[in-house]
């Protein structure tokens, strides 16, 4: 097809008329489009029908004053502003222009999103169709959010309700992290995290070939201070220990203490069966399955403090799911009240149990690193590594058996000035040698 280049000498129409030939049961008539550039006219349905006695085929509108009418009036209107946004928008791009380009536009055919907030709700909607096969709900939780503070900053800063991908640059970057960092005052990770699903809509815009460019490509932002917290050994033992009247608090307890001794997280919690557990030759306990988050297979054998657990929920069971899970909400809620009765002053959530299998059931206990990645599900053991950070127990005990292992084997000759002589000092006691 002929392409027109973008020159002055451009000739551009849109006219809307009706299909006389062709009308329905109910007496309507289908409304066509036809877009003329130059010589070239495409038409195209706009999938409106209307009554062609009150059809002004001068105005290219209805006539009168109904409420069907002034509808249908409307609709044509934000037509007619559509096509001439394409016309504009593919010329400026493309650098020429044809009626089937703009045709296509409108029938959404070969065209990619070329606006911020309209890329974002089409990447939403792709997502909302995969989740439950290979994507979380909470992670579209998460994409709405972020549309919604976009959407926001894009008003209160720029006065309108989207923006041209072409126009996303650094300065633009720079003040939506300034405007979640002041004007909203969300938390670092918070601002990271919606940072991070802006890049997101960045690189689907580049991967399409709406923006040539990577506007990240020179911002560097702040990073979060990650804080990967675990109970100490006093915290555990005191939690487990403390007399709970609630029913419900004492469940959420249990579950939070077996989850510190296996390692599970809340979503993997909630998706365990008695098709989970198996046996040995030697007749130990075992829960294997999938992690929803990374789909790494986890083996982990049960010790007696959570098969304990799960034996006395056993006949409260509604299901073959191993526990009753709590919503996210109610469990949320209610680690508050349950470091308040266990005399635990700092924010207690449920995730901290599996820093405390990390930590202080494993890693503290002189479980390999390797082992340790394995249970935990994680696809690289640098994972494993920042969740599994060492406690000063664990510092203390490691020096203790460093000292008794080379105790008595090192020391070293000072010059005594005063008596013109070498004094052995010995490190740790046992034979004499000279080294």
């Amino acid at each position: 097809m002929r392409q027109e280049r973008k020159t002055a000498y451009n000739t551009f129409a849109v006219l809307f008329y009706i299909n006389r030939q062709k009308v329905k049961k109910n007496g309507l008539c289908p409304l066509m489009g036809r877009i003329s550039i130059n010589t070239e006219v495409a038409q195209f349905s706009t999938k409106m029908e209307v009554q062609p006695d009150l059809w002004d085929a001068k105005a290219y509108r209805l006539t009168g004053k109904s409420r069907t009418a002034k509808e249908t009036n409307a609709k044509i209107d934000r037509l007619e502003e559509d096509i001439r946004r394409y016309y504009k928008e593919i010329l400026d791009e493309q650098g020429y222009i044809t009626a089937e380009l703009v045709k296509n536009a409108v029938n959404g055919i070969g065209q990619h999103k070329r606006k911020l907030l309209e890329l974002y709700r089409e990447y939403i909607e792709d997502f909302a169709k995969r989740v439950g096969i290979n994507r979380a709900p909470s992670t579209l939780r998460s994409h709405k959010t972020s549309y919604c503070n976009l959407q926001n900053f894009i008003r209160e800063h720029y006065g309108i309700e989207d923006i041209p991908l072409k126009q996303l640059d650094y300065a633009f970057i720079e003040k939506y992290d300034h405007y979640l960092r002041v004007e909203k005052g969300f938390s670092g990770m918070t601002i990271e995290n919606h940072i991070i699903m802006l890049k997101t809509m960045t690189r689907t815009a580049m991967a399409q070939g709406t923006i040539q460019y990577n506007p990240f490509a020179s911002f560097s932002p702040e990073k979060a201070l990650r804080k990967y917290r675990h109970l100490t050994t006093d915290e555990l033992q005191r939690l487990m220990n403390t007399p709970i009247r609630e029913k419900f608090l004492c469940f959420v307890r249990d579950l939070f203490v077996f989850s510190s001794f296996t390692g599970i997280a809340y979503a993997d919690m909630c998706n365990l069966d008695v098709s989970n557990l198996s046996r040995d030759g030697q007749g130990n306990l075992w829960i294997k399955f999938k992690r929803q988050k990374t789909k790494s297979e986890c083996s982990i054998l049960l010790l007696d403090v959570p098969r304990n657990i799960m034996e006395k929920y056993e006949c409260e069971r509604k299901s073959d799911k191993l526990f009753n899970m709590p919503c996210r909400s109610a469990m949320t809620n209610n680690m508050p009240k349950l470091a308040k009765v266990c005399g635990i002053e700092h924010r207690l959530t449920y995730h901290m149990a599996r820093h405390n299998f990390g930590t202080l059931i494993t890693l503290s206990q002189g479980v390999p690193l390797e082992t340790v990645c394995q249970m935990m599900g994680h696809k690289s053991m640098n994972t494993t590594q920042i969740y599994a950070r060492l406690t000063h127990q664990k510092v203390d005990e490691d020096m203790k058996k460093l000292t008794q292992r080379i105790g008595n084997k090192f020391r070293m000759q000072e010059w005594n000035k005063d008596k013109e002589n070498i004094k052995n000092i010995h490190y740790g006691q046992g034979n004499n040698h000279n080294y």
